[in-house]
């Protein structure tokens, strides 16, 4: 499982590159890898609106909106299998009201 880093820490290492020092002297100096320092730059490239792709705040929307949309599904679910262990008796007649 990747590392988390720090915010400060990844925009540090980020500022350090933009500043002109190279992304594998960085990750050197820093004790991280240069795979996971050029991620940090992309994701950086990224939310400045440098590059295009899905920034940091709308991918933090789509999980939570994702996670939302399995809890409706699974509660539509529920009502489901609610209704098919009720059966027929469970169903609303529409019009009269006798």
């Amino acid at each position: 499982m990747p590392r988390k880093y720090p915010d400060e820490f990844r925009s540090r290492a980020v500022a350090l590159v933009r500043a002109g020092q190279t992304v594998t002297k960085t990750a050197d100096d820093l004790g991280i890898t240069s795979s996971c320092l050029y991620g940090c730059v992309e994701r950086n490239r990224i939310n400045r609106d440098e590059i295009p792709g899905v920034s940091t705040a709308e991918s933090r929307e789509l999980r939570k909106a994702n996670g939302r949309i399995r809890e409706l599904e699974d509660e539509v679910e529920i009502v489901r299998r609610a209704n098919a262990l009720l059966g027929s008796s469970a169903h609303h007649r529409q019009g009269s009201t006798r």
